[in-house]
């Protein structure tokens, strides 16, 4: 085989190899084209993630606001769970999606299951719900309907929005959003800094009192 090589002209080996390096090339090509392609659709994935400061501001209008935005809810779903209180934003949630339930036949079994995991005696994530609002809710799970929550739901929304939602604004999870770091110092940040570390340190003060 050496032998019928050596005996080809050189114009003809001097053609393959240019072929060969001609494939090697292109192949190299493909494989940097393919490289950019994906660093470029993750890219434009990354950005479309990108919650804009005036959306973000809007948060701290109503916990409405907060909730109905898939980063805003996942930011709010963090800090309650760093409370220990992310039963309250689930069983938000989970009526939410209950009430799109569209076939009949599966309104009692979900029913059941959220009032399982949330309102019943031995719920696994019972949230705090008075005891006339916990009765009429029992007794909708005769007949369930779509509204069978409703009350529930607007009672554990009040709770939030008096409670832990006026500390998510004055949390890390909410002014590092608001605010990320690199931005200017201007005079509102500067202020709203200093009036957050006045808190902070109101709140050390005052468990060591």
């Amino acid at each position: 085989m050496c032998k019928g090589l050596a005996a080809l002209p050189a114009t003809c080996l001097k053609s393959a190899k240019d072929m060969k390096y001609r494939l090697g090339f292109l192949l190299q090509k493909s494989d940097s084209c393919d490289y950019s392609s994906s660093q470029g659709k993750k890219e434009k994935v990354s950005s479309s993630q990108r919650v804009s400061q005036e959306e973000v501001r809007k948060w701290a209008d109503s916990l409405e606001n907060l909730i109905h935005h898939d980063r805003g809810l996942a930011a709010f779903r963090a800090f309650l769970k760093s409370e220990y209180s992310e039963e309250n934003i689930e069983f938000w949630v989970s009526c939410e999606d209950y009430k799109k339930t569209k076939s009949p036949a599966k309104l009692s079994p979900k029913a059941r299951k959220i009032y399982d995991e949330f309102i019943s005696v031995q719920a696994t994530k019972e949230v705090n719900l008075d005891s006339c609002t916990r009765e009429k809710t029992s007794h909708n799970m005769l007949e369930p309907t779509l509204s069978c929550f409703d009350e529930a739901q607007r009672k554990i929304f009040t709770l939030m929005e008096k409670d832990s939602y006026r500390r998510f604004l004055k949390s890390p999870y909410y002014l590092d959003l608001v605010s990320p770091p690199g931005a200017g110092c201007g005079p509102e940040n500067c202020k709203r800094s200093h009036t957050h570390t006045l808190d902070c340190n109101s709140n050390i003060i005052s468990q060591c009192a």
